[in-house]
């Protein structure tokens, strides 16, 4: 028993902690139908669909599929650590941060294996986190914190990317000189690359099938349909086509989002708390918002923060660049920790290391950008 409790503590620490403080504050707030108010049902309903159509997806080894056939074409270090990292740069802006790593970081780790080019690793998964990080900053849908935002902004699509696009190119031109700087040029055999390692067993008309599903989902996010009837509708074929979806969505996220809800809530309803939150967060959004990620991500920071003010566009540009910096900034950096560290113990170190300084320089010139900007 006391092993599982660590294990909790330790793998869902965030959860933990959130659940924690909606506890506390019933203290403050006794339950009451104003609880239901509290929710953003349309965030967690439009997550849960896009989670589904996720791993519909990853069980039919779309992703990797795509990632082989590139890589293949590839034939060179620098080649091939451009398509890794800008394949979790530019997939994250539609398919988040989180699904992007858990996608794309095994792959890497599989074929610079296979191409015998181990020393590679610790760089290039690194610039993959970051970039997955940064590039899902451009698009609402590109992580959990843009969605929220950007449905209590009431920006339409176009609005959100432009706001965000000066940064976004900044962190790609950085990315680029990174990789140039620090990937040797060296030969590789670019015709190992196949289907090994994928154990998914493809069926195209259920890759059709979750393609109409991602589109629904996307005119849900652009408010073209409800979210109700696309959540419905979604969990309706997953449960008729491939119930093993169901175990594949991240269902802490969504009870993290829920605790915070509602500890906003009641905070919400302390005048005192509320004035003194107010009068700290008042014109320091931005900078808030980055230095709380860093304590306790982005996420939670994003729901935590837009209760007490309504400058969205600080919140959402703070937010953001605020899943640089430490490795909880934004939760979608552990899933890389634990793919290399799982598989490689004696890179732990070193991986820490590599990847606080370069989400450091990366957090310091984007933070220097937004200010002169």
């Amino acid at each position: 028993m006391k092993e599982k409790i660590l294990h909790v503590l330790k793998t869902e620490t965030v959860l933990v902690v959130a659940t924690f403080l909606a506890l506390v504050s019933l203290f403050f707030n006794p339950p009451s139908k104003e609880y239901v108010d509290f929710i953003d049902f349309r965030v967690l309903g439009i997550l849960l669909a896009l989670m589904f159509v996720m791993a519909g997806y990853q069980l039919n080894g779309v992703f990797a599929k795509l990632g082989g056939k590139l890589i293949a074409k590839c034939n060179t270090t620098l080649k091939l650590s451009f398509v890794l990292v800008f394949l979790c740069f530019f997939s994250s802006m539609l398919l988040t941060n989180d699904v992007a790593l858990i996608t794309f970081v095994p792959f890497a780790l599989l074929t610079l294996r296979m191409g015998r080019k181990d020393s590679l690793i610790i760089p290039v998964v690194v610039f993959q986190t970051i970039a997955a990080n940064l590039g899902s900053m451009l698009t609402p849908m590109g992580n959990p914190q843009n969605l929220y935002l950007y449905g209590l902004s009431g920006m339409d699509i176009g609005e959100f990317i432009m706001l965000m696009l000066p940064y976004t190119l900044v962190s790609a031109m950085i990315l680029v000189i990174c990789i140039f700087a620090v990937i040797k040029r060296e030969s590789i055999d670019a015709g190992f690359v196949d289907d090994e390692g994928n154990e998914c067993v493809a069926r195209k008309s259920h890759i059709i099938i979750y393609s109409a599903l991602f589109i629904l989902c996307i005119l849900t996010v652009i408010r073209f349909v409800e979210w109700y009837i696309v959540t419905l509708i979604v969990m309706g074929v997953v449960l008729i086509i491939d119930r093993r979806v169901f175990k594949k969505a991240d269902y802490s996220l969504l009870l993290t989002f829920i605790a915070f809800f509602i500890f906003i809530g009641n905070m919400g309803e302390i005048e005192v708390v509320n004035n003194m939150l107010s009068s700290l967060i008042e014109g320091r959004e931005l900078l808030v918002s980055v230095v709380s990620s860093q304590v306790v991500s982005n996420v939670p920071a994003a729901i935590l923060l837009s209760g007490f003010t309504d400058n969205y566009e600080a919140l959402i540009i703070g937010t953001n660049l605020g899943g640089l910096g430490t490795l909880i900034a934004s939760m979608a950096s552990l899933i890389s920790y634990k793919q290399v560290t799982g598989k490689y113990k004696e890179y732990t170190g070193k991986y820490f290391i590599s990847f606080t300084v370069y989400n450091i320089m990366f957090l310091a010139i984007l933070a220097v950008f937004a200010y002169i900007y």
